[in-house]
């Protein structure tokens, strides 16, 4: 029998995505799933917060390079923030 995987739904900028459970998400992920062609313009910056996090840290900033644990419902905001 195969291991059915278990999926949580985030919300990024008011769309809903399905991510694995119990996985974390790169602040990289969070802008792509926002903005598709993130990859290929390194040049602009972004900004991510999150609500309905886990444990004790419910709202945050998810600096670029660091990564957060998702729980269901999560939120992400992404804001464009000019050049680097």
């Amino acid at each position: 029998m195969a291991k059915e995987t278990k999926t949580v739904t985030i919300i990024v900028e008011g769309a809903q995505h399905e991510w694995g459970k119990g996985n974390e998400i790169s602040h990289a992920e969070v802008v792509t799933l926002e903005v598709p062609d993130y990859p290929e313009h390194p040049e602009i910056t972004y900004s991510v917060t999150y609500k309905k996090g886990p444990g004790n840290k419910k709202d945050g900033v998810l600096p670029k390079g660091a990564s957060v644990k998702v729980k269901e419902g999560m939120v992400f905001n992404v804001s464009e923030t000019g050049q680097s």
